[in-house]
């Protein structure tokens, strides 16, 4: 159904006039009532659409919708004004005031230019004397079709003369919020020739998608080649470039084994044969990082003299070939294994707390371990010294040890004697290759007449501690603790002994309430004679 524009009838009559005139008036009345339905009739202003949707619109675009306005009735009218509202809406083609004829119409455009994303609305509204005529306008703004092109460079590394690389990805980005229209893909640049490349893009990525463009060089001369990647578009910035730079010069070599591929520590010079491809007459190779000279055989072969001092410790040992600019450089690295078992023994050397002599000490633990590559072989575990009859082991250690393997000791120290008392732990073996190889631990201690009680702790609650009785015949203890209070651990050391006495222990815990519990069993030290 249209709107309707009708010009407006605004005349009042009087009805104070005479009874004659009245009859006059009336009909008159009647007569002007007629003339305005015909006015109304013959004056209806319509548009061809009531609402005009612009649908999804680029950020800073315009889109341009048809509109006609209609005089369907049978006099003309005359359109005196309109009112525009709604942010990013306006009209072209329209001037006001304008007269339709009868039947007449007259067509403009609406235009739609978001200036932000984000949905919009609004109406054109007509005046046409006391009536108005209102069209709906909607639209949505998105961002516009951008394009990014990634990386902003391709280097393609040394390639030979009229070969070519493998194919570098270019990628396309649109992020924008509406299509982006690719109008050519294409090389430029001093050595467009020199680069080829392939898309599946088409005319035009879709909002907020990629699409990939693979790139490969073939040199035509020798020295660095360049181009330029163009992709031209309807986005900001076109056309979007990716710069192309490669180098026509000498291959870069590759390692593919090595002859032989090891050797025996401490074993004589030896001629190291080094296989691969794209190797120079100018190629240089390193062993360990140190230059080597080297031996031109072919393309695919090399050699180099690998001296006594080379092999003299066990290890891997990374070899490279180089070949010279341009192009060139360093190829991949392949090993050669020094082989030799490596010993060593920690701790490097231990002091056990002081001892009463006669007596042994908890057990110490030493740690055998074989760093090297190979298995290692054990001559012989023993003590050396001037006290070493005070020390004694008992170790996992066999015959051999794997790589990367350990083996333990446990040493005891039990004095002979009072005073300082020492000797040394010594593993036999071939580290390195060399027989008889030993590695070493130096061992003190110190040997007492003291006498060390140890004992369990009571399991009982609200234990505060311990007191020690002694005495020099069985059941014949002293009331009176040798400590002057309760001891906290589970240990006591009764320095205050004769040489050639034995003594006679009890403990009991006392409760933190003082109240002592019965006495424990019975134990006794003979202090020996110095």
């Amino acid at each position: 159904m249209p709107y309707l524009c009708r010009p407006e009838n605004s005349r009042n009559c009087s009805w104070a006039t005479p009874l004659a005139n009245r009859v006059v008036a009336l009909l008159l009345f009647v007569a002007v009532l007629g003339l305005a339905r015909d006015a109304k009739a013959s004056t209806q202003i319509a548009a061809s659409s009531k609402s005009l949707s612009f649908g999804s619109v680029a950020v800073g675009t315009s889109l341009s919708l048809s509109e006609t306005l209609k005089n369907d009735g049978s006099r003309s009218v005359t359109v005196s004004r309109d009112t525009l509202t709604g942010t990013g809406f306006s009209t072209s083609g329209l001037v006001l005031p304008l007269t339709l004829g009868a039947k007449g119409s007259t067509t403009f455009s609406v235009v739609f230019t978001p200036a932000s994303g984000g949905s919009a609305t609004g109406h054109i509204s007509f005046s046409c004397g006391g009536s108005s005529l209102s069209i709906s306008l909607s639209g949505t703004g998105v961002a516009a079709a951008t394009a990014v092109l990634s990386p902003a460079s391709l280097t393609f590394a040394s390639q030979s003369l009229g070969t070519t690389s493998s194919a570098q990805a270019v990628t396309i980005t649109n992020s924008g919020g509406a299509p982006l229209s690719i109008t050519s893909i294409m090389l430029t640049g001093a050595n467009a020739g020199d680069f080829a490349e392939t898309n599946t893009c088409g005319s035009s990525v879709a909002a907020e998608a990629t699409c990939p463009i693979s790139v490969t060089f073939t040199p035509s001369a020798s020295g660095t080649r360049s181009a330029t990647l163009s992709a031209s578009d309807n986005a900001a910035g076109s056309p979007q470039t990716v710069a192309l730079t490669g180098t026509c010069g000498n291959p870069t070599p590759t390692l593919t084994s090595l002859s032989p591929s090891s050797a025996s520590a401490g074993g004589a010079a030896q001629t190291l044969a080094v296989n691969g491809t794209n190797f120079l007459s100018t190629s240089t190779v390193t062993y360990n990082g140190v230059a080597h000279a080297a031996t031109f055989v072919s393309a695919t072969r090399l050699t180099i003299s690998l001296s006594i001092s080379d092999l003299a410790t066990a290890g891997t040992y990374p070899v490279v070939l180089t070949n010279p600019t341009p192009g060139g450089g360093a190829s991949n690295s392949l090993n050669f294994t020094v082989t030799a078992p490596v010993a060593a023994l920690s701790p490097a050397s231990f002091a056990f707390p002081s001892q009463p002599a006669t007596t042994s000490s908890s057990a110490e633990s030493f740690t055998f371990s074989n760093t090297g590559n190979t298995t290692l072989s054990i001559t012989s575990i023993a003590f050396t010294g001037t006290n070493a009859a005070d020390f004694s082991e008992n170790t996992t250690c066999g015959a051999t040890l794997a790589v990367n393997a350990t083996c333990t000791a446990a040493v005891l120290f039990t004095p002979a004697a009072t005073g300082a008392r020492s000797a040394a732990l010594v593993v036999t073996d071939n580290s390195n290759n060399i027989a008889g190889r030993t590695q070493s631990s130096t061992l003190t201690g110190t040997g007492l007449h003291d006498v060390v009680l140890t004992w369990t702790s009571s399991p009982s609650s609200g234990v505060s501690g311990y007191d020690i009785f002694r005495g020099t015949t069985s059941g014949g203890e002293s009331t009176t603790p040798l400590n002057s209070s309760p001891v906290s651990g589970a240990n006591y050391v009764d320095a205050n002994v004769t040489a050639g006495t034995t003594y006679y222990y009890v403990v009991t815990a006392v409760a933190s309430s003082g109240t002592q519990s019965p006495a424990s069993n019975e134990a006794s030290a003979a202090v020996p004679t110095p």
